[in-house]
């Protein structure tokens, strides 16, 4: 989904994406052992880039007959957008399931549609796991 026309939009996203850095690992998720970069963490690696380049973005949700979605729409000073769409999904009904699917749909979204990556910072990319070593190499 987007306006009828998106060349400002693209022009400034292209800049702020010259200017975004990628957000950090700074949560961790006991469960899996592992570390994620938040919501916050995601804000903070594009915010400012964003606004300096007449960028906005917006997350609402809206009921479908597949249940609720994220909308995330990056919107430009000229008026042009672009928007999309993800399903919040949930274990259950409750309050804090909800509240924990908005959230974690909005990081996806967000990083998805300004292009933030999560950044190594523990190392774990020069560990090489999975990475099979190459047999002819002594």
């Amino acid at each position: 989904m987007q306006s009828e026309t998106i060349g400002a939009l693209a022009a400034a996203l292209a800049k702020a994406q010259s200017q975004i850095s990628g957000a950090v690992k700074d949560a961790a998720n006991p469960f899996f052992k592992s570390k994620y970069a938040d919501l916050e963490s995601v804000w903070q690696a594009c915010r400012k880039p964003l606004t300096d380049n007449g960028l906005a973005v917006t997350q609402t949700s809206r009921y479908t007959t597949d249940g609720l979605m994220l909308v995330t729409t990056l919107l430009h000073s000229s008026g042009e957008w672009i928007s999309g769409e993800m399903p919040v999904l949930t274990k259950d009904a409750s309050p804090q399931a909800q509240g924990s699917g908005i959230t974690y749909a909005r990081r996806y979204a967000l990083a998805a549609i300004v292009g933030v990556y999560q950044t190594d910072d523990d190392a774990e990319a020069a560990q090489a796991r999975g990475v099979k070593p190459d047999p002819k190499v002594p």
